[in-house]
């Protein structure tokens, strides 16, 4: 089994929702607690910094190319290299979290969840091409990972704090999920399901927020892989480069490498000869 590498060593807080832009070559990546968004370039092996602000918990790219940031307070902005055009300015119920991931759909639609607070649960919204909104699901924990199969016939969301993967039945045409099923339940003691990515053959793969994996489950839920990494939380994953076989791995506990492991923070990169799909742009309308 090869070793994933470390390719940026920023010793992270929380780096997180990893994104492959395939017109730029290169990887972006959030730390969430710093309000920090981060570009890693490949053939260079150089990164930046590009954006400092509030936090951002969930990303798409546009496909002008730009991208859709999800915040604090149930903002939603589009950042098109330092122009930043506001699409919502708050979500009055949200205004005590934060959007926690996205992902844009086959028609260019994007889904982003808000974390449970004292007072109110975690919900999962639906943005519309048109710029609308609309609550999908409620009374959840800390939404999370989230992936399409390649037929588009499926739907993966994760509940972190319910240790739980689910699959739903996906409807392209309407946006609408039916049908939940259990498709992953982590074991107690062994940490929680992360962020998530669907590779090629319709295999999950699941980052483990203090289980120190990676692991990868055939599309009947069963366990196939598990990669081991030097930092207890690992926190996302995603495929890029040209064919789509480098698998970028994202971590968090950079403030205490003593306790969170030697590679806490870092982003990772690893080669199995695997290949993932990419990611749908998101097609919302900006004004």
């Amino acid at each position: 089994m090869k070793k994933p590498d470390i390719i940026v060593d920023r010793q992270c807080d929380n780096a997180e929702v990893p994104l492959w832009h395939s017109q730029q070559a290169c990887l972006y990546w959030t730390d969430i607690p710093k309000g920090m968004v981060f570009r890693y370039y490949p053939q260079t092996g150089t990164h930046e910094q590009i954006y400092t602000g509030e936090p951002v918990g969930g990303m798409t790219i546009q496909a002008d190319g730009s991208l859709l940031l999800f915040k604090t307070r149930g903002t939603i902005e589009r950042w098109q290299e330092g122009k930043i055009t506001t699409l919502v300015a708050d979500i009055p119920e949200e205004r005590a979290t934060r959007f926690n991931d996205a992902i844009a759909d086959p028609r260019g639609r994007v889904f982003s969840g808000t974390i449970i607070t004292r007072k109110r649960p975690g919900h999962l919204y639906r943005l519309d091409t048109d710029g609308s909104l609309h609550l999908i699901l409620e009374n959840l924990t800390i939404p999370n990972g989230m992936g399409f199969s390649p037929d588009h016939k499926y739907f993966y969301f994760t509940d972190s704090d319910r240790r739980s993967i689910y699959r739903f039945t996906y409807n392209v045409e309407t946006g609408n999920l039916s049908d939940r099923q259990i498709f992953v339940v982590t074991p107690i003691g062994e940490g929680v399901p992360d962020g998530l990515t669907v590779d090629a053959e319709g295999y999950v793969w699941s980052a483990r927020w203090n289980g120190s994996h990676l692991f990868r489950y055939s599309p009947e839920g069963e366990e196939v892989l598990r990669i081991p990494f030097p930092a207890l939380k690992v926190s996302s994953v995603t495929f890029g480069g040209s064919d789509y076989s480098t698998i970028y791995v994202t971590t968090a506990g950079g403030y205490n490498r003593t306790i969170e492991g030697a590679g806490a923070g870092a982003v990772f990169s690893l080669q199995l000869g695997i290949k993932g799909i990419p990611e749908f742009f998101s097609q919302i309308q900006v004004s």
